[in-house]
């Protein structure tokens, strides 16, 4: 089996893996507890705060743990709407290729009041910093735009982005789950005021992430409880998971030059064998986009088919399309960036891994050759093209 869809999720390193175990049989205190078994969890959770703060630059502090990338978008966006609220500012900026969690967080501050303005990100999946600064108003209270997108790996001009936000006097939010341990952060150089991460996207466990919030900026509470993470995030810590996740991190940031290196000569070595597949085109900027993220339109057929037929091959990705989740609609990120409908139900996502040789990659591009050229034989829409009947969209 080759596993190309790492964006989704990632396998648990060694490292991480025998961290967990070792926490779970030996520090199984409740942190918040007095006695020696709960102050030992305590230093374990602590000593794990430390090492998620060094890797993005922040204090430890300034790390609060959560259950992922999800509950920390939605935490900082809550947190950011109680700030505007009380401050008379009611006007939130963002992009049109967030994550859900980002985009349906969104909308519920819309209906709560608040006015969104999604900025476009260009058929090359990137943010003009010109435009957001333009769209930024008097009462603007936050810019919330993604580290690097999750289907299209276009990593955004993050650090011109909040220098705009502090000459604003506008708080900043990223969405930086698909780059934290992939890619250098500093959440002070590149002026950060809050951070989201997940595990379980380099090599950590599922059900564990942490929020960055600046020293200064007065959180919302998301859950209500005990006194958990000073207070600011109910629920006792999943200590194991939590130390997991900082070794894992660790590991990552370890050897991301070196790392990343790798990838992208696989990356790109993909890219050009796929590019040869007639009436196709790589989604987002070929060059500004994560190490292992490779995202293409095949004129002509149904991602859910080419997903089905790569499995069968052994190849586990995934498609832009939505229909694979239940719906008929194409990505939204894939609309974002100007692909039609048509042209947008033919996409494939591959997130490549560390272990991928470039046997494995050959044998993928001449996969993928052989499901588009098989899919395309039947189709109507195919024969369409090439009989005339249709136009080309695609080169």
């Amino acid at each position: 089996m080759l596993y190309a869809d790492n964006a989704a999720t990632t396998k648990m390193s060694q490292t991480a893996l025998e961290t967990m175990i070792r926490h779970l049989n030996e520090t199984y205190g409740n942190p918040s507890s007095l006695y020696t078994l709960g102050q030992k969890a305590k230093e374990v959770l602590e000593e794990a705060r430390k090492t998620v703060a060094g890797v993005i630059g922040a204090d430890p502090k300034e790390i609060y743990f959560t259950s992922g990338g999800s509950e920390a978008d939605n935490q900082a966006l809550l947190t950011a709407a109680a700030l505007g609220k009380k401050a008379g500012k009611r006007h939130i900026i963002s992009t049109a290729f967030e994550h859900h969690a980002i985009l349906h967080a969104l909308r519920r501050l819309e209906r709560d009041g608040f006015e969104v303005t999604l900025l476009d990100v260009h058929e090359d999946g990137l943010v003009r910093p010109e435009e957001l600064e333009a769209a930024i108003r008097p009462d603007t209270c936050l810019v919330t735009v993604m580290y690097a997108n999750n289907e299209i790996g276009t990593i955004q001009p993050i650090a011109e982005i909040g220098e705009i936000c502090k000459t604003h006097g506008v708080l900043f939010h990223t969405d930086a789950v698909q780059a934290v341990g992939h890619i250098p952060i500093n959440v002070k150089a590149e002026h950060i005021d809050m951070l989201s991460s997940s595990a379980h996207k380099f090599h950590g466990p599922k059900g564990v992430g942490f929020l960055y919030v600046r020293k200064g900026v007065r959180i919302t509470n998301l859950i209500e409880g005990g006194a958990q993470e000073r207070g600011k995030r109910a629920g006792t810590e999943n200590v194991a998971g939590i130390a997991a996740m900082a070794a894992a991190l660790a590991e990552s940031a370890g050897k991301m030059d070196e790392t990343a290196a790798e990838l992208i000569k696989k990356r790109d070595r993909l890219i050009e064998g796929l590019r040869q597949i007639p009436h196709c085109a790589l989604n987002g900027d070929a060059r500004r986009r994560l190490p292992g993220n490779v995202n293409f339109c095949f004129e002509g057929i149904e991602g859910e088919s080419l997903l089905l037929l790569l499995d069968g091959k052994g190849i586990q990705a995934s498609s832009g399309s939505a229909c694979t989740s239940g719906s008929l609609d194409p990505s939204h990120v894939l609309l974002a960036i100007g692909r039609i409908h048509d042209v947008a139900h033919g996409s494939l996502r591959l997130t490549i891994g560390e272990d991928i040789t470039d046997e494995d990659i050959d044998y993928i591009v001449q996969s993928v050759q052989e499901v588009v050229t098989y899919l395309r034989s039947f189709s109507p829409v195919w024969r369409d093209l090439q009989n005339g009947t249709r136009e080309y969209i695609l080169p």
